[in-house]
């Protein structure tokens, strides 16, 4: 993200003729308002994208039976708190490397966030609040980066749902946040080898660095997991039917609210001109999505499945977040509409290869991930081999970093509970009560 700064933001970046030499003197400077502003909606984006976490676990309670739904939130809870806290202590600087990479290009070399510029030198607090730093302070940039942290490890615990064993898959899901998520990010945020292509590889706020990564450390999770019990019969797939379709309602709504900040906040400032696109773009991909997903459900079923309707506003989302800030909105309407055939096509396909995904993740931010950084070639102007590239290679690694966790766990602590647990119910199984009394 950073890089697109001064590509796409130089109009809009703070730009001082003379440098301050302390806070005081900055906020004197008539620049101060604008970095005010820009620094004001980075914070705002953040809290929109922290609400997309209520808007998982909503979703996946809703989606899945009332036996698990405390298990479901527990796990949502876990996961965005060891994704902000290990996001400080050495994810963003590894995200971000700079120069300090390990394996050039590669492997950054993460390190604590300094992110408390008022108990810093005066050197460092300066920087931290002038354009050195671009629009915004590196405590705003931290708290921001931070909130899409946790989305990776969030897209497998949907995947992996009512049958994973709790403590196996809170240590699984810090190993994604703490490592493979940031290593795979900065690859192309932080500098690394996507970012020095001869042509960059093009992905404005995650298609395939947040959800595709996501999406493919879902499938190798489940691959290695296993189907629920008796999801997979002689005569076919199994439906095992949703505990709270409006609570499922709400959180996709929630999460198309929070998205707005996950792709309007990636602009990294609050300039009128982008943001307003951006908002649009989103919107109406979303919109597509849904309409997508609906008529084509409804051609091959004929009953068409409202919770697939809701996963079409997540499949555009998905579609348009590499893409959202260079592709017109009428683009974004067929972004979003072939978006949402896909995700139909794709939960079909899965289930025909015996693969248990109760959210439909994999489909939704996997495959519609891939979708969505191809789009950026297709109706902007990214370069077709750098998608590729950015894709296979992104994708290829949460694929193999997943399976080599879940494989771990599979033979040391196990991965998912026994049939007699499963069962019971995650609820009384693994914490002892009910969501529901």
């Amino acid at each position: 993200m950073k890089q697109l700064i001064t590509t796409i933001l130089a109009g809009s970046a703070v730009a001082l003729a003379a440098e301050p030499t302390n806070y005081n003197e900055f906020a004197a400077s008539p620049d101060f308002a604008l970095f005010t502003i820009n620094n004001l909606w980075i914070c705002i984006s953040a809290a929109l994208v922290f609400v997309m976490h209520l808007g998982f676990a909503s979703l996946e309670a809703g989606l899945c039976q009332r036996k698990n739904t405390s298990n479901i939130i527990f796990k949502n809870v876990w996961i965005i708190s060891i994704g902000l806290v290990s996001y400080f202590f050495w994810g963003f600087n590894a995200h971000y490397p700079g120069d300090a990479w390990i394996i050039a290009g590669i492997l950054p070399q993460g390190s604590i966030a300094g992110i408390n510029p008022l108990g810093a030198d005066a050197a460092t607090q300066v920087a931290n609040y002038t354009s050195s730093y671009a629009d915004y302070t590196i405590s705003s940039d931290f708290i921001f980066q931070g909130m899409f942290a946790a989305t990776a490890a969030t897209i497998v615990s949907g995947a992996a749902a009512e049958r994973v064993k709790l403590l196996s898959f809170m240590i699984y899901a810090t190993l994604l946040v703490t490592f493979g998520y940031t290593i795979a990010g900065s690859w192309h945020w932080g500098g690394g080898f996507l970012a020095s292509l001869e042509v960059p590889f093009y992905d404005f706020a995650g298609s395939t660095v947040v959800h595709a990564f996501g999406g493919f450390a879902a499938l190798a999770f489940i691959m290695v997991l296993g189907a629920r019990h008796d999801k997979f019969t002689a005569n076919g797939a199994r439906p095992i039917l949703p505990s709270n379709v409006p609570l499922a309602n709400l959180g996709v709504f929630l999460l198309i609210l929070g998205w707005f900040g996950f792709n309007g906040g990636s602009v990294l400032s609050a300039d009128p001109q982008l943001v307003g696109h951006v908002f649009v773009t989103t919107a109406l991909a979303a919109m597509g999505g849904a309409i997508g997903t609906m008529f084509t459900d409804f051609l091959i079923h004929k009953k068409p499945d409202v919770t697939m309707a809701l996963n079409g506003f997540l499949a555009g989302l998905v579609g348009i977040t590499a893409g959202a800030d260079v592709i017109s909105p009428a683009n974004a309407i067929l972004v979003g509409a072939i978006a949402g055939v896909i995700v139909v096509l794709s939960v079909m396909a899965l289930e025909a290869l015996k693969l248990d995904d109760p959210v439909g993740a994999v489909s939704v931010h996997g495959i519609c991930g891939i979708w969505g950084t191809l789009a950026v070639a297709f109706f902007a102007e990214a370069d077709l081999m750098s998608q590729l590239t950015g894709i296979g290679a992104v994708c290829a690694f949460a694929f193999i970093f997943s399976g080599l966790i879940a494989l771990a766990l599979k033979y040391t602590l196990g991965i998912r509970v026994d049939k007699d647990e499963e069962l019971e119910g995650l609820d009384l199984a693994e914490h002892g009560s009910s969501a529901y009394n």
